[in-house]
């Protein structure tokens, strides 16, 4: 029985062809060595291990809290968002390798270990606490190699749908599904600053101080240009005081009514003429206060006519900011990117796979799931040459991540043998060049 289990396998098309498969020896995930070695340049997951409490006894402390977070956030970067999965990856040699520890020499944590880690360690109140911050602490690293004279941050609510009886899950009207309804944000790089798992029937904006008020005040003492974008469902007084209280410049769309419009009803009179093929557009601007706001701000309109359309199509920006009003416009369209950036990690991470019965539980698959997309974004933004910066994320997990690699162990080293197809040798050499220069302009992390 065991020798016909191991047999090789046999294809129809050309007999001399065998299969064979050698779990141990062989990797289609090679690829993560390089997230390794920028996760070592900036000592990233080392040290927000070193910020958890470890609470396991006896047996179940086999492997580290730093081993077991790594298997945690690599399974996600390789796309094995299942705990299922660990089964396998236990004794993947890419797998092993990140991990580190005991895994290198023996395997990784198993399904029922990573299961007790995710769901009973760091579900604990002080763990999700600092997990929660960790994505921040991680940015902050970064901008020790990378010094930034501004920060732009697009907050935005997005949906991640629910199938069974999860504690939290509601029918979201707008969504038109059961779900989640997780709230993010971001700054202008694309890093993740704060992420919030909500019941799926609060309001886009609900709790947006809890994400807000820690990032804002992780910047509060640097001297920064700082900038805020939000869409309508962030319309909010409070949030608008917020912001003016900690220098923060805004754009943040204002839904419409019929004073705003009666503010620029002179924009609201068709042209005269053939309507061009190109739309015309036109601005305008004055102040305005709502019954609910404390003070006076600015408003800008924009008015489009477009070929064919009965009626214009008209926005309205309420913001901080006195320059031109195309270019008030134009800055809040960039939180467009937000969306992107939400959409790559559904596809590319799976952060909507939140298939715990507990609450808690989903919250921290989240955290790790943000965790898992910034050292990817990292990678992208800081590692890659210039000619392929633009990949997605899930062009960079299918030709980057998975590559195949053979596995040849000596007695004082492991050689990957990588195949060399879409990621050719010379773009592995610029990545870890680029990554070498960054670690030697990042302090130690605090201990």
């Amino acid at each position: 029985m065991g020798e016909g289990q191991k047999a090789p396998l046999r294809v129809g098309f050309d007999r001399s062809v065998k299969l064979e498969f050698h779990g141990a020896k062989v990797t289609s995930d090679a690829g993560l060595l390089v997230y390794r070695e920028l996760d070592d340049a900036f000592d990233l997951t080392t040290s927000a291990a070193g910020r958890l409490a470890d609470l396991r006894t006896g047996n179940n402390t086999q492997h580290s809290m730093t081993a077991l977070l790594r298997q945690s956030i690599y399974s996600r970067l390789g796309g094995y968002e299942d705990l299922n999965d660990a089964e396998r990856l236990r004794v993947d040699p890419a797998m092993r390798q990140v991990v580190g520890g005991r895994a290198r020499e023996k395997s990784a944590a198993s399904t029922s270990e990573v299961g007790r880690f995710e769901t009973e360690i760091l579900s604990q109140s002080s763990n999700m606490e600092s997990l929660q911050n960790m994505a921040g602490l991680w940015i902050d690293r970064v901008h020790q190699a990378k010094p930034i004279d501004k920060i732009v941050l697009d907050m935005d609510s997005s949906v991640s749908e629910t199938y069974g009886q999860q504690e939290g899950t509601a029918y979201n009207g707008h969504f038109e599904c059961t779900c989640y309804h997780p709230l993010f944000c971001f700054n202008q790089f694309g890093d993740l600053e704060q992420a919030l798992l909500r019941n799926g029937n609060v309001h886009s904006a609900e709790n947006w101080r809890a994400v807000l008020e820690p990032v804002v005040a992780r910047y509060r003492d640097q001297d920064l240009a700082r900038y805020f974008r939000g869409d309508a469902a962030f319309a909010k007084p409070a949030l608008y005081e917020f912001l003016e209280e900690e220098g923060y410049e805004y754009a943040i769309r204002l839904p419409a009514n019929d004073v705003l419009e009666e503010k620029i009803r002179h924009l609201l009179t068709r042209p005269v003429g053939r309507p061009p093929k190109k739309p015309i557009v036109l601005y305008g601007c004055f102040l305005y206060r709502a019954t609910s706001w404390n003070k006076w701000r600015r408003v800008v309109a924009k008015v489009e006519w477009h070929e064919g359309d009965l009626f214009p199509r008209v926005g309205f920006i309420v913001t901080s900011l006195w320059i031109a009003e195309d270019r008030v416009v134009r800055f809040y369209n960039g939180r467009g990117t937000a969306e992107r950036w939400i959409k790559e990690g559904k596809q590319a991470i799976k952060w909507t796979r939140l298939s715990c019965q507990r609450f808690s539980a989903n919250q921290v698959r989240l955290q790790l799931f943000v965790l898992a997309y910034n050292l990817a974004n990292f990678v992208r933004r800081l590692a890659l040459p210039q000619s392929i910066r633009r990949w997605s994320l899930t062009t960079l997990r299918e030709k980057l991540v998975k590559i195949g690699a053979k596995v040849v162990r000596h007695a004082g080293y492991i050689t990957f043998q990588l195949a060399e197809v879409a990621v050719p040798r010379r773009f592995f050499a610029q990545i870890l060049t680029r990554i070498e220069r960054l670690r030697a302009m990042v302090a130690p992390a605090p201990s």
